[in-house]
């Protein structure tokens, strides 16, 4: 099926090359004065067969095999019957005039060159277009037919006043005659609409289409023309506008098909269309102003000349209205800046300009640090005061072309334009930092605020909606809030959690990720193995990042918690571990008693699957449930409703023993270690570290330790860095330690050869 897309594509492609070629040479014949009149009529009534089956052609590869959506289909399934009627004008016209010689008017051509103009003039409108509201279709409809009457008054003095004024010429043909006019001006009324919506008028293809139909109106027209006043044949000038507009047609088709989308982007609004009612009163009266030279002054001229001026007069006077309502309704009231509607508008804008070389763009998002406590203590006054002197600091930074606006509250926000790159765009950021560092005086008060910044730079090769750019500057200025405020902070891919997230489930995909066994030892004697030897070991996970090296859990886990990525990863790490730790088992003598810790994040607690993912990690690997420690930090169990408490039940009735990770951080009640079924608590390392030196936190430790000896609980303390500080803990009752003091983290091969040296020594 791709194949056969792909040599059809490059029918196409070839098809539209070669008419390009038949009509250039065709051009070269025409305007080279080449053979006769017989001749050069023959010729050119010929060309117009082929251009109009390749135009037809086109126009139904797309209603039967475009790739664009219901609507586009629609619209283009009128548009190839206007193709169809004016082919076969087309081969009657040839037929009729080249070879039985010049037809009287209305030729049977004639009839289907007028059904061309409803069927096209119903796909112009159906083409898609942005949603618009009440008021906004209105005022479009009114502004087209503003342009269709300006077209109108053109069209009857050329074509329709002098035919009903000349009573010699039949009814039918008069009719005939004054179809082709009308049918223009609807196709005018068409175009107008087109060109003044957003999107289509940014659609390449609908920008071809209107330029074939334009050339289309004044071919016909100029027909029209001739046909009264000195007869019309083929091979005259306005075939040159015919064909040039059939082949535009056939270029619009092609790109209708190769684009294939539902509807084009809005690019911002085109104010150069905008003027198109304007332009058409003033060709309307430029009309008069022509017909009215044959008039003396009294009574008509004059009277003509005031209606221009007043008119005139009028239209300015909207102009400005237009102007001042604008600015009110893109114009924040208190600083002046823009708003958000045209900050949105401006950075629509950027996204939808072609790249430039060596050229990068940027949006900064500014958040005020200290807005809210002014606003809270001093009122309303104070905070307008501040918002009103952050404006002042923005402009005095940026330059005359950029956009400097305020989104609401506190924030603003800066479009910069035109850069040579992103280290300009970083320069300005920390110049706005520094000048919003000003303070404010008001009254007898001195207020001090600071900015944070966000920076997102766009160079336009990657493509990008501008709700994702303000995204990206969003992102990076909370990050610039969590780093310290007062500061900028650029936007890369690591800010944003859906393109983290995505990368941290490439990594479990791609195997990127590794595990190391940190070993738990015995401090004494007591705990029924001699002291020092290796009781469990606990799996840790690493990154082998392909760019950025080896990564510690602190560089990803956190993240992977935020986004949901952990739950795979989680899952990943337990069957892994399972694996290697069942290998051991068959490979090292005594490796049997040592019990496989792996740690559980919150969310997995939470999965109402979780026995069923444990049990299936344990049924796959072979590893025996009651050498599996499964380790929950304190804060998954502060709180532990019944579903949680009911899963890890079921969990330990396999076998499977839990543990209290990072004991004595959180700020529970003691009430979850009678309500939970743990076995295991372990003791962060942050009580640890100053037995040794500190009375104080020798006496904490040991109230830890006998807290979870009265619980009946085995009790773990992480992060022992010396032997003082493992006799002291062994001393209190503390069974069991864990730290660098004994083992760092191991990868896999030395943590077997750890445990064989150990083991073969107990």
């Amino acid at each position: 099926m791709r194949l056969t897309q792909h040599s059809g594509g490059r029918v196409a492609n070839a098809a539209v090359a070669g008419t390009g070629l038949l009509l250039a040479a065709f051009f070269v014949f025409y305007l080279g004065r080449a053979g006769g009149s017989d001749l050069r009529r023959f010729v050119t009534d010929l060309v117009h067969v082929p251009i109009g089956m390749l135009v037809t052609a086109l126009g139904l590869r797309v209603v039967l095999r475009g790739r664009g959506g219901r609507r586009i289909r629609r619209a283009w399934t009128f548009i190839t019957v206007a193709f169809a009627c004016r082919l076969i004008a087309q081969v009657l016209w040839f037929l009729e005039d080249a070879v039985h010689g010049p037809p009287e008017f209305p030729a049977g051509a004639d009839y289907w060159f007028i059904a061309f103009v409803p069927f096209m003039f119903a796909g112009l409108l159906l083409l898609p277009d942005e949603r618009r509201s009440r008021v906004e279709r209105i005022k479009l409809s009114l502004d087209a037919l503003i342009v269709a009457a300006g077209a109108s008054m053109i069209l009857w003095y050329l074509l329709l006043g002098p035919l009903f004024v000349d009573h010699d010429v039949p009814v039918h043909r008069v009719a005939v005659a004054a179809a082709q006019p009308v049918g223009d001006l609807l196709l005018v009324l068409a175009l107008a609409m087109l060109m003044m919506g957003r999107s289509a008028a940014a659609d390449p293809a609908v920008r071809l289409l209107t330029a074939a139909i334009t050339l289309f109106i004044v071919a016909d027209a100029a027909y029209g023309y001739l046909q009264l006043h000195v007869g019309f044949g083929g091979g005259m000038w306005p075939d040159l506008f015919w064909l040039s507009g059939e082949y535009l047609l056939a270029l619009a088709a092609h790109r209708t098909y190769r684009q294939g989308r539902e509807a084009p982007r809005p690019a911002g609004r085109l104010g150069r269309i905008n003027w198109l009612p304007y332009g058409a009163i003033a060709l309307a009266y430029a009309v008069l102003g022509y017909l009215a030279r044959e008039q003396g002054m009294y009574p008509l001229g004059g009277m003509i000349i005031g209606a221009i001026l007043l008119t005139v007069l009028v239209v300015v006077r909207q102009m400005f209205v237009l102007r001042e309502n604008h600015d009110m309704a893109v114009t924040d009231p208190l600083t002046g800046l823009a708003n958000r509607i045209l900050i949105n508008n401006r950075v629509a804008d950027l996204v939808a300009q072609p790249p430039r070389a060596d050229r990068c763009s940027a949006v900064l998002l500014i958040d005020l640090d200290k807005f809210k406590p002014i606003n809270d203590t001093y009122g309303h006054e104070a905070g307008d005061a501040v918002l009103q002197a952050a404006a002042v600091a923005l402009r005095s930074v940026i330059r005359s072309g950029d956009t400097a606006g305020r989104l609401g509250g506190d924030e603003f926000a800066v479009i910069l334009r035109g850069l040579p790159d992103s280290a300009t765009a970083e320069r300005i950021a920390q110049r706005l930092v520094e000048a919003l560092r000003t303070p404010v005086v008001l009254g007898d008060l001195v207020l001090g605020v600071e900015a944070s910044v966000g920076v997102a730079v766009y160079d336009g090769h990657e493509p990008l909606e501008a709700d994702q750019l303000l995204h990206r500057a969003d992102l990076a200025m909370y990050a610039a809030k969590r780093s310290g405020r007062a500061r900028y902070q650029l936007y890369d891919a690591e800010l944003d959690p859906g393109a983290r997230d995505a990368e941290l489930r490439r990594a479990i995909e791609n195997d990127e990720l590794a595990l190391h066994y940190q070993p738990v030892v015995a401090l004494s004697g007591s705990t029924g193995v001699e002291a020092g030897e290796i009781v469990a070991v606990e799996a840790l996970v690493r990154w082998n990042h392909p760019t950025r090296g080896l990564l510690m859990p602190g560089a990803f886990v956190e993240m992977a918690e935020e986004t949901g990525a952990i739950v795979p990863m989680g899952e990943w790490v337990l069957r892994e571990a399972c694996r290697q730790a069942a290998e051991w088992s068959g490979c090292v003598p005594g490796a049997d008693r040592v019990r496989l810790s792996v740690n559980l994040s919150p969310q997995q607690v939470k999965q109402a699957d979780l026995p069923a993912v444990v049990t299936g990690v344990l049924a796959e690997t072979g590893f025996p449930a009651d050498r599996l420690l499964l380790e929950i930090t304190e804060s998954t169990a502060l709180e532990p409703d019944e579903q949680t408490i009911s899963r890890l039940e079921a969990l330990r009735g396999q076998g499977i023993r839990f543990a209290v990770d990072d004991f004595g951080t959180g700020y529970s009640a003691l009430s979850y270690l009678s309500r939970l079924p743990v076995s295991i608590l372990k003791i962060d390392r942050s009580f640890i570290a100053g037995i040794t030196e500190q009375p104080r936190a020798r006496r904490v430790a040991e109230a830890l330790v006998h807290l979870g000896l009265a619980f009946d609980l085995q009790v773990v303390a992480e992060g022992i860095e010396t032997a003082e500080q493992a006799e002291l803990l062994a001393a209190m009752g503390c069974g069991f330690g864990q730290g660098y003091h004994f083992h760092r983290p191991l990868k896999p091969i030395a943590a077997v050869e750890a445990l064989r040296a150990v083991l073969r020594t107990a």
